[in-house]
């Protein structure tokens, strides 16, 4: 990741603050660096990190699926690496909403790149 880009940086921002225990900021700081995208990458970015402040497993796997969909639209070599992460994410917004076939399909790809996930986990 491009940790130069204005969205990037807010997201690592919110990553800090989540860490920190400061969820409301960092719900603020996710939701500014969506607002502020200006591409496909920098909407992937967003997308994956406003996926974890979702309060229905349907909304973390709608913003999940547009994370994975900006993903796919731009330059691989851009994304390669937030690729088993978006996967993973994927698995478990399927796992969640009792689609294991398709948790399964996501776990296997993320795996398949190198993240190993149990699922349940």
């Amino acid at each position: 990741m491009d940790l130069n880009n204005p969205v990037v940086k807010l997201c690592a921002e919110g990553a800090q603050a989540e860490f920190q225990g400061r969820l409301p900021d960092a719900r603020t700081l996710y939701w500014q660096a969506w607002e502020m995208a200006k591409d496909d990458y920098e909407a992937c970015i967003a997308a994956h990190y406003v996926a974890r402040f979702q309060e229905s497993p349907e909304e973390a796997l709608r913003w999940n699926q547009e994370a994975l969909d900006r993903a796919n639209a731009v330059d691989p070599e851009l994304v390669k690496d937030f690729f088993p992460s978006l996967y993973v994410n994927m698995g478990r917004s399927f796992e969640l909403l009792g689609n294991q076939a398709e948790a399964r399909r996501y776990y296997d790809l993320a795996a398949g790149l190198g993240c190993i996930h149990a699922a349940g986990s």
